[in-house]
């Protein structure tokens, strides 16, 4: 049985995604943390914060491209992954923060875009 395209296009995002963000310096800590919310694509620290990352990749921009489709409700479900993540860690009191690695798969190589500090966690 073959991989369904979307997802082989998603791993290969978050494998370009935590490589660009080992070379600006984050520490991976988990890739695809899941719990009862969903799952965090990746979960780093970058020096003493704790990040939280959204992954998108996108073949073209037909759709907003990538950056575009994380919505106010898929915020949402981040903030709640990262307290569980944090929580179960002890680790409330930390700083995080919330980024998203956009990548457009359109032609030759893919482009990689990090927003960082892309949204809070009030929304």
């Amino acid at each position: 049985m073959s991989e369904d395209p979307r997802q082989s296009l998603g791993k290969m995002g978050e494998h370009l995604a935590c490589a660009e963000l080992q070379r600006r310096g984050y520490a991976i800590l988990a890739c695809r943390y899941r719990t009862r919310h969903g799952e965090i694509d990746i979960v780093a620290r970058d020096g003493e914060t704790m990040v939280f990352v959204e992954v998108k990749a996108r073949r073209g921009a037909r759709f907003g491209g990538g950056a575009a489709a994380v919505t106010g409700w898929k915020q949402q479900r981040i903030v709640r992954m990262a307290t569980d993540y944090l929580a179960r860690r002890g680790l409330l009191e930390s700083p995080c923060r919330f980024d998203v690695v956009a990548i457009d798969v359109e032609g030759g190589r893919p482009r990689i875009d990090v927003y960082v500090d892309a949204f809070t966690a009030g929304g």
